[in-house]
């Protein structure tokens, strides 16, 4: 669940039953604080300790175990847990909390559990809610990168003509090929006359019919076609003299009848 999707959502990380608060001395060096500076007469309070996450923010509530009052709250902001939460120097149980008001004021007291595997969960808890908050900025990026690349770069642009707007279209004649009904001069305002269409002459040599060359003299070929011709030409008057045979033997017939 991303940090915006619900204000009040709320992950119970830790709960220790009772744990110590000590009003410790301000910081003697600049290493770091002892707990064994911290003496048994500035014990101010006991009781129960809870780890919450909230969104990006881990909160450590100190309250009350019965009423579950509220006594003080150390809040942990992203890359600030090193100067809200501070381990002792001396003891791996005693650690130092910087604790806020609300209104920016804060304070710093000694925080001490009585077993060191309750130091170590606490320990385990923050780093967590890190992981967390470490996952969660991924996956915002991760999707915001998504959602940058989807964006149409060419906003969508109203064509609709407003009220009173008109279009005018020039259209330009088309020249022709000059092969189909109408050509270029007929686009132009000129009248075709008809019977005036004009054939491309034949290509030269293909329209014309080469005649034999004549057969060199004294060739036999020659002289077989020669006398084969003739022959043809001469059959000829035999036929037309066998056509006029039945009428000459029909006036025959006649004068004997």
């Amino acid at each position: 669940m991303s940090f915006d999707e619900e204000e009040s959502f709320e992950h119970t990380l830790l709960v220790v039953r009772e744990v110590t608060v000590y009003k410790i001395p301000p910081r003697s060096t600049s290493g770091g604080y002892k707990c064994g500076e911290w003496l048994q007469s500035d014990k101010i309070w006991s009781g129960r300790l809870r780890v919450v996450s909230c969104k990006d923010r881990c909160e450590i509530r100190l309250e009350d175990p019965n009423s579950a009052e509220l006594f003080a709250a150390c809040f942990i902001y992203p890359g600030q847990r090193e100067s809200s939460v501070e381990p002792a120097l001396d003891s791996s149980r005693y650690f130092v909390l910087k604790i806020e008001d609300g209104n920016g004021k804060h304070a710093f007291i000694g925080l001490g559990f009585n077993e060191r595997n309750e130091a170590f969960d606490f320990n385990v808890a923050l780093s967590d809610h890190d992981k967390y908050v470490s996952r969660e900025n991924e996956k915002e990026a991760s999707e915001k990168n998504a959602t940058d690349s989807l964006i149409d770069i060419h906003p969508a642009v109203n064509h609709r003509l407003k009220e009173g707007e008109t279009i005018r279209i020039n259209i330009q004649p088309k020249p022709s090929s000059g092969t189909g009904m109408l050509s270029a001069a007929a686009l132009s305002g000129a009248v075709l006359k008809p019977n005036t269409l004009c054939l491309a002459p034949p290509p030269a040599g293909s329209g014309k019919i080469r005649s034999p060359l004549p057969p060199p003299p004294n060739d036999p070929a020659a002289a077989r076609m020669t006398s084969t011709s003739q022959g043809v030409g001469q059959r000829a008057p035999t036929e037309n003299t066998r056509q006029t045979d039945p009428l000459t033997n029909l006036s025959q017939l006649e004068v004997r009848l």
